[in-house]
């Protein structure tokens, strides 16, 4: 049985490195392709009004084609949150826009999931290529470290793995002040 999970795990790698491959690979005309992360506990409909500050923006971009390629763009992102009523557990990705291919023709592309660990980042960037440095951090490290912090106001006792932190105990004290009230005579 754990010999299953763990090929099903090496698989679901596979598949993740090869889709962030294809994504550096992936290039456009001007700045038509969105790369847009959302973590966990985001809101829907701050990135969406986001969103909506951005196509009425892009609308006055001079160059007609592309201006049209960031507003498709702006709308199938648009388009494609509506799908979801809330960021899913582990963060939302969110890649698309126009790009060219070998034999030099366009192609409209839009890819979302949820990646397989918590992402601790938010990113919304138009440019002619899509980012993936915050996937690539993802695959970095699966090890676990343990971190106690103390001070004089209480503990806390976590796990961190990659850039995900998760607060296991939190423990809060009130000592009282070092010294009472009052000048000379008390």
């Amino acid at each position: 049985m754990a010999d299953g999970q763990e090929a099903d795990k090496n698989i679901e790698m596979w598949k993740f490195k090869k889709l962030i491959k294809d994504l550096e690979a992936a290039r456009g005309n001007g700045t038509s392709m969105i790369s847009l992360i959302m973590p966990p506990h985001d809101q829907l409909s701050r990135v969406t009004k986001m969103l909506g500050d951005e196509f009425s923006t892009a609308s006055n971009i001079k160059s007609r084609v592309n201006k049209q390629s960031v507003l498709g763009a702006i709308k199938s992102a648009q388009q494609r949150l509506k799908l979801y009523n809330k960021v899913p557990p582990n963060g939302l990705v969110l890649y698309t826009g126009t790009i060219v291919t070998e034999d030099g023709k366009e192609k409209k592309v839009t890819i979302d999931f949820e990646p397989f660990r918590p992402i601790n980042a938010s990113l919304y960037l138009c440019d002619d290529k899509f980012h993936t440095e915050v996937l690539n951090e993802l695959l970095e490290s699966d090890e676990k470290f343990g971190f106690i912090v103390m001070d004089g106001k209480g503990t806390l006792v976590g796990t961190l793995s990659g850039n995900t932190r998760e607060i296991l105990h939190k423990v809060s004290v009130d000592l009282p002040k070092k010294h009472g009230r009052g000048g000379q005579s008390a």
